[in-house]
């Protein structure tokens, strides 16, 4: 894991130098659209685009839903982007299909647009996707929770607490691939909730915050009260099941696993709340995504993807101080000198 780790930034080192080279990019414009301006991830994301567009000379203007799942903010700002003549665009989607009229609409207007974290449907609506390998992140914490319970992962009882009913790309992609990792058959692997494993007790949807993880557990709860393994979208979301857990007593019965690797959330797996988390890095993110577009208004180029995958990756790694035989992993202390928020 390492090695693919240390493959990937490398990969990123190359593209940064080389849109380096694009040098001041003064009198372009760009824009960052997130799903929320609260969840630490994008916080680091806005961070990271900030600091490069200030280094570049690019002139950044910043949007969000008002929470996860709000698309009809991110259509606005795309189109006030448009009007504004920016020439890039980076956008993590809240409605991965739903949006995509819109970004064709600014992609016609001549605009680069990158989709950050969370693939677009299809995913070449977007030029490029600058984003962690969400199923190899789903793999990880599936492939540890099933090393970790061992024996009793045969007969384990799963909840899922998923993102929004929409079901974007990163929530599949991390869903499905906890499922495969842990022995689990997805079924159709772009969908959430067709699988047909006694094992899983069921699905809920949480937004990506702690309120709504709390309010989707307690829902699990009801359906099961003896469930123990719980995969949750991001650590928002498991630090309120955590929290549903702890108020019945439970919170020692249940294993948590998690995807984001911010400083909160590596916090959460040193204080035993979360079992492991696999980290990603939406500063890189970001910050190569103002870079491409830098490149992009100075003589037209595209960044090109991954060899071997469709989106460029930029990293990820499992977080865990209790780790797994046959799961790569870093520790806490290593998770945390690598940590956002």
């Amino acid at each position: 894991m390492k090695k693919s780790m240390i493959a990937a930034s490398m990969g990123a080192l190359a593209l940064g130098l080389a849109f380096c080279g694009s040098a001041k990019a003064d009198g372009v414009s760009a824009c960052l659209i997130t799903k929320t301006d609260t969840n630490p991830f994008f916080v680091k994301m806005k961070e990271g685009a900030t600091a490069k567009a200030a280094e570049l000379g690019v002139t950044l203007k910043s949007y969000a839903g008002k929470v996860d799942g709000d698309s009809d903010s991110q259509v606005a700002a795309i189109e006030s982007c448009i009007a504004d003549g920016a020439k890039g665009i980076l956008l993590t989607a809240s409605d991965t299909k739903a949006i995509v009229p819109t970004v064709k609409k600014a992609r016609d207007a001549g605009i680069l647009v990158i989709a950050l974290d969370t693939p677009l449907e299809p995913l070449d609506a977007a030029d490029a996707t600058f984003a962690t390998d969400n199923l190899l992140a789903g793999k990880l914490i599936g492939q540890w929770a099933a090393a970790t319970m061992g024996e009793g992962a045969k007969t384990a009882k799963v909840g899922f607490l998923d993102l929004t009913p929409s079901q974007p790309t990163v929530d599949v992609l991390r869903d499905q691939g906890f499922m495969i990792g842990f022995g689990i058959d997805p079924k159709d692997p772009n969908k959430i909730g067709d699988e047909d494993d006694p094992r899983i007790v069921g699905h809920d949807v949480t937004n990506g915050n702690e309120e709504g993880g709390r309010t989707a557990m307690e829902n699990l709860l009801q359906k099961d009260p003896d469930i123990n393994v719980i995969h949750t979208i991001n650590e928002p979301a498991a630090v309120g099941a955590y929290q549903a857990l702890k108020a019945v007593g439970k919170e020692k019965d249940v294993l948590i696993v998690s995807v984001d690797g911010g400083c909160p959330g590596v916090k959460s797996v040193a204080e035993g709340v979360i079992g492991a988390t696999s980290q990603q890095y939406p500063l890189l993110m970001a910050s190569l995504g103002i870079e491409a577009i830098a490149a992009y208004a100075k003589d037209g180029t595209k960044p090109k993807p991954t060899e071997g995958k469709n989106f460029f990756d930029t990293g990820v790694a499992l977080v865990t101080d209790k780790p797994a035989e046959g799961v790569p992993s870093i520790s806490v202390k290593e998770g945390t000198d690598k940590c956002w928020g």
